[in-house]
């Protein structure tokens, strides 16, 4: 069966819903991961693609059996995960896998040493029938009467109200926040819609590269802060300067990837007056911790946190 290009519903950041109305609300645990939607024609096959519409099938063959399990067309929403020694999901671990899309062969040999975990938490198409103008009550009734829990793929439950236990008690156990979802809410595709929340335990924001500034000493040809910027209709926000929060390794792999990417001009709408500032195609995404923002729209206390190979800058918009 043919089935339709889905674009995966995004979550606005937030608070917790209030109190008197959480009852309105389900509660699932945020994964750190890569969002996937799951494309199963009902022939045996499966395709992943990313949040960005590539096919990343490739790149985690262990997922390839799931198409004979469930064995109806559907199209899923989910998030692959690579997990740590206590079960919870660690995108670094993941980033070995992420990238593999064009090499079966490691990425065979590397699902045996980090494997791969699909979380599933939504079904937006099933025989036939698009199910996303039914609530979101009613989808995940449809995905858990799927079934579909197994060594590689699970379905795990959603909590309806409780919402300060939800939040607390993924924060006792080291997870990175959880997901509200509005009860009612349809499935939106493309859109980031405040009937989806999602409450991290730190402030983070997606940022693209714009510049960097050369280390000094045992840094020198390394990254000693990078100039980082939002997406607006405008263009290139500058919002600060990121100087920590590196491994060393990481420190390396930026610097790779600043010198492929080096320019001559500001990417930035309006320049920072930053010494000593190199430029680079805007196309670079990273995560990124911070405390708060100035009035004059900076990061306060940024610290880079990850980068994101599975984001371009056009999803972060």
């Amino acid at each position: 069966m043919s089935l339709p290009r889905i674009a995966p519903m995004l979550a606005t950041p937030g608070s917790l819903p209030p109190a008197a109305v959480e009852d309105r609300w389900a509660f699932e645990v945020k994964q750190d991961g890569q969002r996937a939607m799951v494309y199963l024609p009902g022939d045996g096959t499966v395709t992943l693609r990313s949040r960005s519409g590539a096919d990343i099938t490739s790149a985690y063959p262990e997922l390839a059996v799931l198409g004979a399990v469930l064995g109806r067309p559907a199209v899923l929403d989910g998030e692959i995960v690579a997990l740590d020694s206590q079960g919870r999901s660690d995108f670094e671990r993941l980033q070995s896998r992420m990238g593999l899309t064009g090499s079966p062969a490691k990425a065979a040999r590397t699902a045996q040493v980090v494997p791969a975990h699909l979380i599933l938490f939504d079904a937006v198409h099933l025989d036939g029938h698009s199910l996303i103008g039914l609530p979101y009550t009613e989808r995940r009734t449809r995905l858990e009467d799927l079934g579909l829990d197994g060594k590689h793929w699970s379905t795990p439950a959603a909590v309806v109200g409780h919402g300060e236990q939800a939040l607390e008690m993924t924060r006792a156990a080291g997870l990175e926040g959880v997901l509200a979802k509005r009860l009612a809410s349809v499935y939106e595709p493309g859109g980031r819609s405040r009937a989806w929340i999602k409450i991290r335990h730190v402030r983070t924001v997606d940022v693209v590269v714009g510049g960097w500034v050369p280390g000094r000493g045992r840094l020198t040809g390394l990254p000693g802060a990078l100039l980082v910027g939002e997406v607006h209709e405008g263009g290139l926000r500058y919002v600060g300067s990121v100087g920590t929060g590196w491994s060393d390794t990481e420190r390396t792999t930026l610097a790779e990837l600043l010198q492929v990417a080096a320019i001559d001009e500001c990417p930035f709408e309006t320049a920072p007056g930053v010494t000593g500032a190199r430029w680079v195609l805007p196309r670079l995404v990273g995560e990124v911790r911070y405390t708060g923002s100035t009035r004059a729209g900076l990061l306060r206390h940024p610290s880079w946190h990850r980068l994101r190979p599975d984001l371009a800058p056009d999803d972060i918009t």
